[in-house]
């Protein structure tokens, strides 16, 4: 006599993929519908960057016009000195660090001179991270534990990052 309460072992899988079947079915419009949005951004991704960056330096680079408004303008300064031999004075340093950041920053913003803005901006980082170097004390509190002010350099790895982005993206046909 067979038992008709027990099921086939062949039937268990088809239930659990019938099962699978009907999540995977839900779920699939929302990733196609994801997939589509990021096939879209994926488009203006270097543009977006691009203006990001380029606000960034518009903003910080606006608010050294103004003594006293930027948070960096000390340590700043005091990077160009080093960089300079102190050849030259700190308002001019930061009337210097203003307009080529604002600069880089609109150029960036409007892609108009992107190539020349693009090596200003990799030059302009160069300095910046060599800060970390000409001024330890300000940078360090020891070998590995960066002051605030090295952290706010130390962030810009991210806007090199972005800038290779672009810049990669500016010279491939």
């Amino acid at each position: 006599m067979t038992n008709t309460s027990h099921h086939h072992p062949s039937e268990k899988p088809a239930r659990a993929n019938r099962s699978l079947t009907s999540t995977l079915g839900t779920q699939q419009p929302l990733r196609n519908r994801l997939a589509a949005h990021a096939y879209r951004y994926t488009r203006i991704s270097t543009l977006v960057l691009r203006v990001c960056i380029g606000l960034i330096f518009c903003w910080f680079g606006a608010l050294k016009f103004f003594p006293g408004a930027s948070a960096a303008e000390n340590f700043a300064i005091s990077a160009m000195t080093e960089l300079t031999i102190g050849l030259i004075p700190d308002p001019v340093c930061l009337l210097l660090l203003a307009v080529l950041e604002t600069g880089i920053g609109l150029a960036l913003l409007t892609g108009f001179l992107l190539r020349w803005a693009l090596a200003a901006f990799f030059l302009h980082m160069t300095g910046v991270f060599l800060s970390l170097l000409v001024l330890p004390d300000a940078a360090w509190h020891t070998a590995a534990v960066p002051t605030l002010e090295g952290q706010y350099v130390i962030k810009n790895i991210v806007l090199v990052a972005a800038g290779l982005h672009v810049a990669a993206a500016e010279l491939t046909p």
